[in-house]
């Protein structure tokens, strides 16, 4: 990755560190986070600090295992961006998933993430 995008302190950590720790463990946690959130039927605003949460401790793990720097802002930044649409989708899809369950003859499944209303 580009120094000026992501700060690793050195060269020896390739991208793989930050796909293991940030892609699919963080992101696995942000799209748990997402769902947990839609299916507690708790308004969206409410995403953006969890995933906050969630960034400290992915950030976390970078520093305690693989000796990267814990504060730099564009670190955060990525990870915060990568977590939010993980958490994003995850609630979209629970939340599509809940109406159309919830109220099936009012709204259908439309795709993955949406849904829309019955009839006319």
């Amino acid at each position: 990755m580009p120094e000026w995008l992501y700060v690793t302190g050195d060269d020896q950590h390739p991208v793989w560190v930050f796909i293991l720790l940030t892609v699919i463990i963080g992101g696995s946690a942000a799209w748990v986070t997402g769902k947990a959130i839609a299916q507690t039927w708790r308004p969206f605003w409410q995403l953006p600090w969890y995933t906050l949460l969630l960034t400290g401790g992915v950030r976390f793990l970078h520093y305690a295992l693989w000796w990267e720097p814990l504060f730099p802002i564009q670190n955060w930044i990525v990870d915060y961006a990568v977590l939010l649409v993980f958490a994003i989708i995850g609630h979209r899809r629970m939340r599509a998933v809940q109406v159309s369950t919830q109220y099936p003859w009012l709204y259908s499944t439309v795709g993955l993430l949406g849904w829309r209303r019955k009839g006319g």
